[in-house]
């Protein structure tokens, strides 16, 4: 059974599950999530052989959420995972993320490749930073009702998601982004919700205690901290000038739900399909047939074939070398 508890890192608190022992995985989640997304994955990579941490991750559930916006970059995001590691008495990880979590660990593995030794990513596609800053570019193109535009102003998601946070949670984690009720662009006066239906069924991967423990947490640490996280878009941009067309060049893998419209949409089937531009030593590009966006609950033991697999043959890597 996973243990859990606080560490000191990077000037903050971070909450995490822990389980297992040998080299060391890092999970990191993505929003609106926790480290509890992980709860599938963490006993079966531990049985596998690998020492196995999933942090909740800034701003989120347990972990500190500090109230400048500034302090959600993803040098922050980034520099919390590169402390964590040195936290535990370790010196490199593999590590992994969905949703934003993989935006975190394709930066983390791009920005500090003697830490981070490999990289996967879930439902995110590694990142590949365009010409101008990405609500601009927005703008620009004369988009104006993007989720992404709809949660910069502090206070107006955090007052839709907070008003009844169970019957948000139902509805963002129940529906994913597969749905076609769950538009990414916003409607005049519904908010990013939409019209709830509070007896909507849940889906089969989750159950009614899962989703309990996703409200309960919610309740006592609000949205902003993760809403935060959307809020340095333009920033981290600005930030990662220097990467500007670099690669990851460790070896990495890819595993998404063929349903989720994050990567089925214009921008995200682009970079999906020339992702190898940016990870050219990528061993597997996974597409789970009829899978969403909350792909390593949905389909757990796809995912954690796919994961075990990828970490194994790294250790077979190194001790061929």
């Amino acid at each position: 059974m996973p243990s859990s508890r606080t560490v000191s890192a990077n000037g903050i608190e971070i909450f995490l599950h822990e389980q297992g022992e040998g080299p060391l995985v890092l999970l990191c989640h993505g929003w609106p999530e926790l480290s509890y997304s992980w709860r599938h994955q963490i006993p079966a990579i531990a049985a596998a052989g690998f020492r196995v941490v999933a942090p909740d991750m800034r701003g989120f559930g347990r972990t500190s959420a500090p109230p400048d916006i500034g302090a959600y970059s993803i040098f922050d995001n980034v520099g919390d995972m590169v402390a964590l590691v040195a936290a535990l008495g370790e010196n490199q990880a593999v590590i992994v993320g969905h949703d934003w979590g993989a935006a975190v660990a394709w930066h983390a593995a791009l920005f500090r490749p003697d830490i981070f030794t490999a990289v996967a990513g879930l439902s995110v596609p590694p990142p590949s930073r365009g010409r101008r800053r990405p609500l601009d570019t927005l703008r620009e193109s004369g988009i104006t009702n993007f989720y992404w535009q709809y949660f910069q102003p502090p206070g107006v998601a955090e007052r839709e998601f907070e008003r009844d946070v169970c019957l948000t949670m139902r509805s963002l984690l129940g529906r994913g982004f597969s749905d076609p009720a769950a538009s990414l662009f916003i409607e005049d006066s519904k908010g990013f919700l939409g019209d709830v239906r509070p007896d909507r069924p849940l889906p089969d991967w989750l159950s009614e205690a899962d989703l309990s423990y996703f409200s309960e947490a919610y309740q006592k640490s609000g949205f902003r901290g993760g809403l935060n996280w959307y809020r340095n878009i333009d920033r981290n941009w600005e930030l990662t000038a220097p990467w500007q067309g670099a690669q990851i060049h460790q070896p990495s893998l890819f595993i998404a739900g063929s349903k989720d419209s994050v990567i089925t949409g214009l921008i995200g089937a682009k970079r999906v399909a020339d992702m190898v531009r940016v990870v050219p030593n990528l061993a597997q590009k996974l597409i789970i047939e009829g899978a969403g966006h909350w792909v390593q609950q949905e389909r757990a033991d796809d995912v954690n074939a796919a994961l075990i697999a990828f970490l194994k043959a790294q250790g077979s890597a190194r001790a061929a070398q």
